[in-house]
């Protein structure tokens, strides 16, 4: 398997994992990358200096520093200097404060743009706070999404947590440790018997799973001072049930006395997908309901 020097001569993008709490998690291969790398960009200098400096690998290259500032505000306007890099044949590795970048951190505008010119993309994986959070919490991992750090508040926060709340699949939720409280009090307003996981300080010397119902969770973290980095596991809404003729043939009324121009078929394909039932049920239903309402012939 061609490694990112070898790669060096077509130019290279290269995603690089970093430890989220102990840095005996940083792979020989990333080691490397981060060494050979003609550019390092990173959330914060500082904190890819000390970890650079911990693995014993020097910021500096031919040129000067190696280490470029890309953050959630100034992402964007990186993009070409990080282009005319690769197109170089240089290979610049990305990197967050903490595991894998471009998820909820900087990092896919890079991608989509290199890769959009037609350059390599590659990554070098490895820790991941989302995935090990996920896979510590007993939680069901078969279908999980990930809600990233959620708006802080107003409708925007409101909607995003609604939506989530009503997802069948896992969620994972980042969160500040301030606002860890809050999160729980909200999720516990939607549902008090919900599965939540609460994952702190993960590979660290006090890291902590707690595992409970939302409601308990609301109670026991407001009574907690946090600190550390958090990740919020929340359980899947339960499966809608089936659908009931009273619910389909109300939905039908609904339509027929928005529309009259409708025909049974094109009322049975829409209905179908807002329900989730066959459409030959829906249209059945439909002819029914119609023979209702026309009442039986005059004599």
């Amino acid at each position: 398997m061609e490694d990112a020097a070898g790669a060096a001569a077509e130019g290279l993008l290269l995603l690089v994992a970093t430890p989220i709490g102990n840095l005996g998690d940083l792979s020989d291969r990333a080691r490397a990358a981060l060494a050979e790398a003609d550019l390092i960009c990173c959330e914060d200098t500082r904190r890819t200096r000390a970890l650079l400096s911990a693995m014993g690998i020097s910021a500096k290259g031919p040129v000067g520093d190696r280490l470029l500032s890309v953050h959630e505000h100034n992402e964007a306007g990186r993009v070409d200097t990080v282009l005319d890099c690769v197109r170089g044949g240089g290979t610049v590795a990305v990197v967050s404060d903490a595991g894998l970048p471009a998820i909820s951190d900087p990092g896919s505008l890079l991608v989509a743009a290199v890769g959009d010119a037609g350059l390599r993309v590659s990554v070098v994986p490895g820790p991941s706070s989302v995935l090990a959070a996920l896979v510590v919490s007993g939680l069901p991992t078969d279908r999980f999404c990930v809600e990233g750090f959620l708006p802080r508040k107003g409708t925007e926060r409101r909607d995003r947590l609604s939506a989530a709340m009503a997802d069948e699949r896992t969620t994972v939720v980042l969160e500040a440790p301030s606002r860890l409280a809050a999160t729980l009090g909200d999720v516990a307003a939607i549902d008090a018997a919900r599965r939540v996981v609460v994952v702190r300080e993960l590979t660290k010397i006090h890291e902590e799973v707690w595992r409970g119902l939302a409601g308990v969770a609301a109670d026991e973290w407001a009574a907690r001072e946090v600190r550390g980095e958090v990740v919020l596991v929340v359980e899947g809404a339960p499966p809608a049930g089936p659908v009931d003729d009273a619910t389909v043939d109300a939905a039908i009324r609904v339509r027929l006395g928005e529309s009259s121009a409708e025909g049974p078929r094109q009322i049975a394909e829409a209905l179908s997908g807002e329900l989730s039932v066959p459409r030959r049920r829906v249209y059945e239903a439909v002819l029914r309901i119609r023979g209702e309402e026309s009442g039986p012939p005059s004599v």
